[in-house]
This record gives structure tokens, sequence and C-alpha cells, in this order.
């Protein structure tokens, strides 16, 4: 590859398209690409890892937990009866049944999810920091609900680097945008290339990525040139993370012009795996489509891919205020993309190194202001999340909430405790992931956190 470029190199220098003094400073450049201080390289994890990627499936809206997950009868036995002044019972609509060898009581709504129980660690015992859609999304993804805070994904980049120059380290597959917009996948002081890129299903889910015009050997001659003068920029300016990372991207977005569209292209897949994820040939939208191509990313080497469902919009997220009847439309659309991509993974031999999350910002309340109510409040005080692979235990339930839903009974889970855990299977001391910025060391779960170990299998 090295020997190629440099004939080219030469090529186009015989053809007087570069001066000699550059083309000598390319090859020299050239040779020593592999020894470059790239922060995108693969990086040592502080301990042995079980996992080396993850798969973060967010649903925008608040899930509810009562509705899903977390079972509590005693709601349906009490429906529409009052508890207090303004507080009535309200049952779910949906049954539950026992799954796998485990028998995980999961609920109606996802029997797709309930074929793979056996491999996920229901975690009912989740209480967020913020009760607010906006506090509580960025709360999930960063470690923060009031301030600006690298995402998790920025971490897991920062930390780890990634194993395809050519990709981006952390891909958002997103169709919207949800509360609190790009911050979610934002890198704040980290350096920027070490954000999210967001990718929108479709025909065309990057734009402008395939070259403009003109021969593959011009276009990498003037990138070559491109780069050699960024470079010398650079000089006596390496303090400048932005202006590194800004070289970098550039250098990146020429990598994604080669590996990106085969990596968003299904056409290759087989009828079996299309019909696995509920696919029609063709089809590039729909949060099946969103699945299978974060598998191929995860093949390809990226780092961390989040899928997210919804957006901000009432009618496409889960939010419950006034109508949880569009819970079945809502779960249909993800239920067996999710349990695709598990099953997938595990078929490939992938899922024992990468970590399958499903989240959502808070639950639904189990307490109405009066009876027939249709809908749910926000509840950020208990509701449910799920990990599976990447060194979790299978079929496992962590932590309670009380008889109604309604408050954390045992092993509350914070959102640091949450991230410090998944950080451990990517062999990462939360503590010692540090960046300093502005005078002081910070880290994802800023003075927080605890590793939850009786969810991991060593």
């Amino acid at each position: 590859m090295q020997s190629n470029r440099r004939q080219m190199i030469r090529s186009i220098a015989g053809g007087s398209l570069l001066l000699p003094g550059i083309m000598s400073q390319l090859m020299s450049d050239s040779a020593n690409a592999a020894k470059s201080n790239n922060p995108l390289s693969p990086k040592d994890s502080h301990f042995p890892a079980t996992a080396t990627r993850v798969i973060f499936l967010f649903m925008t809206g608040g899930v509810s937990h009562v509705d899903t997950f977390d079972h509590k009868p005693i709601l349906n036995e009490r429906h529409d009866q009052q508890q207090r002044p303004r507080n009535f019972y309200k049952g779910s609509g949906w049954k539950f049944r026992k799954y796998g060898e485990s028998g995980m009581e999961i609920s109606d709504l996802f029997p797709h999810i309930g074929s793979v129980a056996d491999e996920i660690c229901m975690i009912n015992s989740m209480k967020n920091i913020n009760g607010d859609h906006f506090g509580a999304t960025i709360g999930i993804h960063t470690g923060s609900a009031t301030f600006n805070r690298p995402s998790f994904g920025s971490w897991v980049s920062y930390g780890l680097g990634t194993v395809n120059q050519n990709l981006p380290s952390f891909v958002v597959v997103s169709e919207g945008i949800p509360y609190g917009g790009g911050q979610n996948w934002g890198s704040d002081f980290l350096p920027v290339l070490h954000q999210g890129t967001q990718i929108v299903p479709g025909n065309d889910p990057i734009k402008n990525i395939r070259p403009a015009g003109g021969s593959g050997k011009l276009q990498k001659a003037e990138l070559d040139l491109v780069e050699f003068f960024n470079k010398q920029h650079l000089k006596g300016r390496e303090a400048d993370s932005n202006l590194a990372s800004r070289i970098r991207s550039f250098e990146t977005a020429a990598g994604m012009q080669l590996a990106a569209p085969e990596a968003f292209d299904l056409s290759n897949e087989t009828q079996e795996t299309l019909d696995l994820y509920g696919l029609e040939p063709g089809q590039t939208t729909s949060f099946g489509w969103q699945c299978l191509v974060a598998r191929r990313l995860a093949q390809r080497g990226v780092r961390f891919i989040e899928l997210v469902d919804g957006d901000t919009f009432l009618d496409r997220n889960w939010d419950a205020h006034a109508n949880i009847s569009k819970y079945p439309k809502l779960s249909k659309n993800v239920d067996q993309p999710i349990a695709a991509l598990i099953k997938d993974l595990k078929r490939l031999g992938m899922l024992d190194d990468t970590l399958v999350v499903f989240t959502t910002e808070f639950g639904r309340g189990p307490f109405v202001p009066e009876p027939g109510t249709n809908g749910r409040g926000h509840h950020a005080s208990a509701y449910s999340s799920w990990i599976a692979g990447g060194g979790i235990k299978g079929g496992l339930v962590y932590g309670k909430s009380d008889e109604f839903g309604s408050q954390v009974a045992e092993n509350i889970v914070s959102p640091h405790d949450f991230h410090a855990t998944l950080l451990h299977c990517l062999g990462m001391d939360h503590e010692k992931l540090t960046y300093r910025h502005a005078g002081r060391d910070y880290r994802l779960t800023d003075v927080h956190g605890e590793v939850l170990h009786d969810i991991l299998k060593s």
C-alpha cells in the first residue's frame, strides 16, 4: 500500500504536478505514516477487557418500565383506585410473560426481546439525575444533567481509539434528534475528533460521500498535497487540539469515501439476514436498517455505535403523557430488530465482546391524577434498562423497585454507576479515564460511580 502511494507520487511529480521538494517530504511522510501520533489509533485499556465495542440503543421519550420490563401486578389489581388525593393506580394494558430458562418477565410489547432474555441483564433499579426530558437525556449520555460534558461515546473514543482509520470511532445512526440535541454525542472539551458522526437512514446516509469527479489517483494526489500543507501549518501549533482535530477530520473524511459506501450497502446480505431483521431488499430506513448497519459498523472496527429511536415529536417517541396506546406501534418498530441484532452478533461470534445497551431517559409513573387517564407522566425515580454481551451475565434481573414501581427498593443504579460498569467491561477504570481541562481533571463519572460487579461474569 505504501509502495503504491510512493509510486503514484513519483508519477505525478514526474508530470510536474508537484514540486520535487514537496514530493520528497510526502514520500518521507508516507514511509513514517504508521509511526505517526494519531489520536484515533487503538489504545491499550487499563486492564484486560471483556468488551471491545458498544452498540448503544436509546429510546427517546422515556419508556414506561411498568408496561415493559418491570411487572407490577398490584397496579392492575388496584387499577383506578385512589392511593391519595390526585393519585390513582394505573394498571398495565399488556400482559407479562416469563421467558427463557431464567423466567425473566417481559410484557407482550417485546416478545422478540423476550426470546433473547437469557442473553440480557435487566436492571430494574435505574434512577436518573433529572426528571425532565432534556436533563435526563443528556444525563444518561454524559453523566451531567446541567453542564455541557463529553458524551459517553466520546469518552470511549478518547480512551480506546478505533481500529479502522477509514471510519469514525463514534457513529450515531438517527433519523431525528433526541431531546438535548447534538450535545448527546458531543465531545465538549475533549478533542473534536471524538464527537459522534451522525448518519441519517435513507438512500444517501452520508451526504457528499462520493468523489465529485476525476481519477482516484488525481484525488489522492490532491489529498496528499493538502495533507502536506496541513502538517506544515500544524508545526509550532501542536497544542491546538482543535486544529489537529480538524486536520485529522479531513483524513477520516477521505478514508470514508472508500469505506463508508460499502459499510452502508446491504445488497450482499443474505435474504435470511434481511428476514431476521424484518427488512425488505433495498430498504434503507426503519430501525431494522439501523440495527443491521450497526452490526456492519461493529464488524468494521467502529468503537461506539449509537442507535436513536424517535425524536422530539410526541407521535414519534415514547413520551406517553396522554397516549400510551401508541406503544404497540412503537415497540413493533424496534422489538424484532433489536432481538435480531443480538442473535446476529451471537451467531457471528461477536456478542461475547460487544456490549449491547438498551436505555431511555426515565420511566413513566405508576400513578395518574384521575381514573381513566390514558397516559403516564415522567418518572426518573425508578425505571429499567438492560445490557447484553461483553462480559455481562445473561438471564439476570438486577435490583428492584417497590411493589408499585415508584421508588427503587434495592440496588440503586445511577447513570454514573451505569457508565462506570460499561467502562469496566471495556477495560477502563472510570476513575483513571480523565482529561485535564480548565485546571482540573474531568471524568465521565465526575466524582461518583460504582462498578456493578454482581452483573459481571467475572
